[in-house]
């Protein structure tokens, strides 16, 4: 009776949340997604106290609802991410309104109701919940696996072991495209399919389930994306394959050098490329799901009346991480039927969900860029790109995703930190040596034999 009861409580708490949300929501002009999170059957988590009807929940509250979720509770975590999702696909599709038979979450909802202390966040902000990864993975100190439901099942998890499972769910909309009903119905089944596999390992875990971006925009968020994209100084580059975005890159200083009688002669891009009202060229840039080339055509640079930048990158799985990573094979320029290679793929390469970020990316000073051979015009060049950021796959919504940096673990001043550190264990390893080595003597004088005499004369 008990049970019934908590079951009872549960669909009406989902009730209410699916039907009474969206209308808190539509006063707000923020982008949100929602965000639930909940544990295995069996595992009980402090409770939580919600946000305030209308509330966003920002990073920095979304980083303390995980920490304490992940602090009390088990440490595998399985992150449903999805491309897009609002309030309003609980409320269309989650049988809110007595329609329980059309709903299209059954599996998620059968989660909610098996669990002991769900938390539902119906409006998270759209940046936390694009850092949701980075979180978890802070919390966790530990690296994202991104799996799908058949290779679940050859994973072997522990329960004293942490880890991050991360399953990518898509989104769409259109007439070529399944219906969202039918995309979030299959979505659904997913989330049963992971949730049947890790009751059968018998590892406790913690669920999220959220979404990068939100798949309903208020029109007051229209007028206000125009007047940002109006006002705001960063450029985008929007290659086209068919009508979806698949290449970004944004750099807040672009120059290139050449070499002339013994001196630098510096051309800057910025001004041709980034600004409100520039509109370069982009004429032969493409991509596909292996390949993507962006190209940036100028004219008049360094006296060459036609000037290319091309970024060429690809991705492939790797097995040995099992998992697909994007590198930039190239940086070329292009100018007067010359070509000069920079070749980049050893240095700038970052997982294929990602985006790559750099404060500097040269080919002279601490170089991520090297020329092709010694014989390549790239010899007479240099480029400097400062803060750096480029994406060519898995582009969502004109955004980048999470941005992994260039900067290492290891920065100079650690390196300085430990070179002194083990040149002072050295110093005190020899001093011990030294000592240990003292050896005492092994005679010594009797005082009873007879003594040492030294005759005196005057």
């Amino acid at each position: 009776m008990a049970t019934t009861g908590h079951l009872l409580r549960i669909s009406a708490a989902l009730a209410v949340f699916l039907g009474l949300l969206s209308t808190l929501q539509t006063g707000n002009c923020d982008e949100q997604v929602p965000l639930i999170l909940w544990t295995s059957e069996g595992i009980s988590l402090p409770s939580q106290s919600p946000p305030a009807a209308g509330h966003i929940v920002e990073q920095q509250q979304l980083a303390a609802y995980l920490e304490k979720a992940l602090n009390e509770g088990p440490r595998n975590v399985v992150l449903f991410l999805q491309d897009k999702m609002s309030i309003e696909d609980f409320t269309m599709y989650g049988g809110a309104f007595g329609n329980k038979q059309d709903s299209v979450f059954p599996n998620l909802e059968g989660a909610l109701m098996s669990s002991s202390s769900p938390l539902v966040l119906p409006a998270v902000s759209w940046p936390a919940s694009n850092a949701v990864i980075g979180q978890l993975q802070d919390q966790l100190d530990t690296s994202p696996l991104y799996m799908d439901p058949e290779t679940l099942s050859q994973l072997r998890l522990n329960a004293s072991s942490p880890a991050l499972l991360v399953f990518r769910l898509p989104y769409g909309i259109g007439a070529d495209l399944m219906s969202a009903k039918e995309i979030l119905s299959g979505n659904d089944e997913v989330i049963g399919q992971v949730l049947s596999t890790m009751k059968t390992q018998s590892v406790p875990y913690t669920a999220i389930y959220t979404a990068l971006r939100p798949s309903r925009v208020s029109a007051c968020l229209y007028s206000f994306s125009l007047v940002f994209l109006i006002s705001d100084l960063w450029s985008f580059f929007f290659p086209q394959e068919g009508e979806d975005t698949c290449i970004l890159m944004w750099a807040q200083g672009l120059t290139v050098s050449i070499l002339r009688s013994g001196s630098w002669e510096v051309q800057d891009l910025k001004p041709l490329t980034f600004g409100k009202d520039v509109r370069p060229k982009l004429d032969g840039s493409r991509c596909d799901k292996t390949k993507a080339r962006l190209v940036l055509n100028y004219e008049n640079v360094l006296r060459h009346r036609d000037f290319k930048l091309i970024f060429v990158m690809s991705q492939r799985h790797y097995k040995v991480s099992a998992r697909r990573w994007f590198t930039l094979d190239a940086v070329e320029l292009e100018y007067d039927g010359t070509k000069a290679t920079f070749n980049g793929s050893r240095n700038i390469y970052a997982p294929a969900e990602y985006s790559y970020r750099c404060e500097s990316v040269t080919n002279y000073r601490w170089p991520l860029l090297t020329p092709r051979s010694s014989k390549d015009p790239a010899n007479q060049w240099r480029v400097s790109f400062e803060d750096f950021q480029i994406q060519g796959f898995n582009v969502s919504d004109g955004d980048f995703s999470y941005a992994s940096d260039c900067a290492g673990f290891f920065s100079p001043g650690i390196w300085m930190g430990l070179m002194t550190s083990l040149l002072m264990v050295l110093v005190l390893t020899y001093g011990l040596h030294m000592i240990m080595q003292l050896r005492t003597m092994d005679r010594f004088d009797d005082p009873k034999g007879p003594a040492i005499s030294v005759p005196q004369t005057e």
